[in-house]
């Protein structure tokens, strides 16, 4: 196992454990880069101004820099430092802390009532569709355009990726063409959402293009983290039944549930941070153009961060976590992605869904802990 493949590993949290055991910030060199794996290391890399979202040399990937989905990704505050995280950030965050739980929880009962039957295929649409749908909802979409904007925000997302192949990059070209499309229609027409007015409030007149993007990001960053925070708290479930009887005794458990889950399984296991200049952190130099992974799964096993940290504990007293991030570039989005996880989750344990006996495999990726489920044959059951 490696730190890349570990994030896709049936049970990657004592291999992470080794590496805290080896220092908090050590060089691989197999894989020519830093690892910060202890909560201090991580913290500490999170949270120094030299530690970069990109490399300075090349803030947009070369594999999409001449498309459309180059030019929204370098418009996004995820992935930029400074004012152009900044700005956006304080332009959108203030309006996603004001969106009402209950309006969340109706939107997700709403959509609920066209998913498929199947078992599996209910999951999927639980993790990744219905989700990206209850924001461009928020957002001020209609019912009839909210599986196409799914859709498109799911074929985006491979832009993301380092790992995506030709085709699926021109899939994500031409769903930030349309997606920009979807957006800039949407505020032509008014009467726009709460949300949305807040939104275009705080970007003001003078970045259209930067307000375009961000609308796009808000749907991209859903797409990731509920897709993971929802099906690994389905898998907590499924791995044990008493939590599971416990959970549909007591509902109002599901968000320590959440908590307790974003910390001990997170649906994003790991980020990169660019050095851009020289740097000391937990006692290494870091020179620039070295480039750190930070391995927030294991810092949030990190004993020294929580205690018992590979217990699941829906009581867990001072949690601390870094799965949404930390300091300047912490997820702005939290609480609405867990809200919506939280409203998917309560719905699947009033229905028969956990009760199907299912095994799952996770989804390819760097970065991300994402379940996909299959409907176990009949001898399993």
């Amino acid at each position: 196992m490696d730190p890349i493949t570990a994030v896709t590993h049936p049970d990657p949290y004592p291999y992470y454990a080794s590496l805290r055991a080896r220092g908090g910030l050590v060089f691989d060199p197999g894989l020519g880069i830093w690892l910060a794996s202890s909560a201090a290391a991580v913290a500490a890399v999170l949270a120094h101004p030299d530690c970069r979202v990109r490399p300075p040399h090349e803030p947009v990937p070369r594999a999409i820099v001449d498309g459309a989905a180059g030019q929204v990704f370098g418009r996004l505050m995820r992935m930029n430092d400074g004012e152009r995280q900044r700005c956006p950030r304080a332009a959108v965050e203030p309006g996603l802390h004001q969106v009402h739980a209950e309006e969340v929880t109706q939107r997700v009962a709403a959509l609920l009532l066209d998913l498929p039957s199947d078992t599996a295929a209910r999951l999927e649409a639980c993790q990744f569709r219905l989700p990206v749908a209850v924001v461009a909802g928020l957002l001020g979409f209609a019912a009839h355009r909210l599986p196409e904007m799914a859709r498109l925000t799911a074929d985006f997302v491979a832009c993301l990726s380092p790992a995506s192949e030709p085709a699926q990059l021109a899939a994500a070209h031409r769903a930030a063409q349309q997606l920009a499309r979807h957006f800039a229609a949407r505020l032509e027409q008014p009467p726009i959402s709460p949300l949305l007015q807040r939104i275009v409030t705080g970007f003001g007149a003078q970045d259209h293009d930067g307000l375009l993007a961000n609308l796009i990001g808000l749907l991209s960053q859903t797409f990731e983290a509920s897709a993971g925070l929802i099906g690994n708290t389905v898998c907590a479930l499924l791995g044990d039944r008493q939590l599971l009887a416990d959970l549909r005794a007591a509902p109002e458990q599901i968000a320590e549930l959440l908590d307790e889950v974003q910390r001990h399984d997170p649906p994003v296991q790991n980020t990169r941070r660019f050095v851009a200049a020289p740097c000391s952190i937990a006692g290494v130099t870091l020179e620039p153009g070295a480039v750190v992974l930070v391995l927030l799964a294991s810092a949030n096993r990190d004993p020294q961060l929580n205690p018992q940290p590979d217990r699941l504990l829906l009581e867990r007293p001072a949690r601390r976590s870094f799965s949404f991030g930390s300091g300047r570039h912490q997820c702005p989005g939290q609480a609405l992605a867990q809200t919506i996880a939280g409203a998917v989750v309560d719905a699947l344990l009033r229905q028969s869904t956990l009760d199907v006996p299912l095994g799952w495999t996770y989804k390819r990726s760097l970065n991300g802990r994402i379940p996909l489920f299959t409907t176990l044959p009949e001898h399993h059951r």
